[in-house]
């Protein structure tokens, strides 16, 4: 899994939140990418649809959380 550029600090402050919200920590990186990857184009179309499949999604909840 890519942690996109996140320091160690920064890594462990979003671990930290993602266990104290109990939100899955491997979702919220994807959702972090997803949002990265269409930063810079012209146009965002399917950013909604991508992030809302990414919520929909079991991605990272197999696992225990954070």
């Amino acid at each position: 899994m890519s942690v996109m550029n996140l320091t160690n600090e920064d890594k462990q402050l979003l671990e930290d939140l993602c266990k104290q919200h109990e939100v899955s920590f491997e979702k919220v990186i994807k959702l972090l990418e997803t949002v990265k990857e269409h930063e810079f184009k012209d146009r965002r179309s399917g950013i909604y649809d991508a992030l809302r499949e990414i919520l929909k999604s079991k991605f990272g909840e197999s696992q225990e959380k954070c």
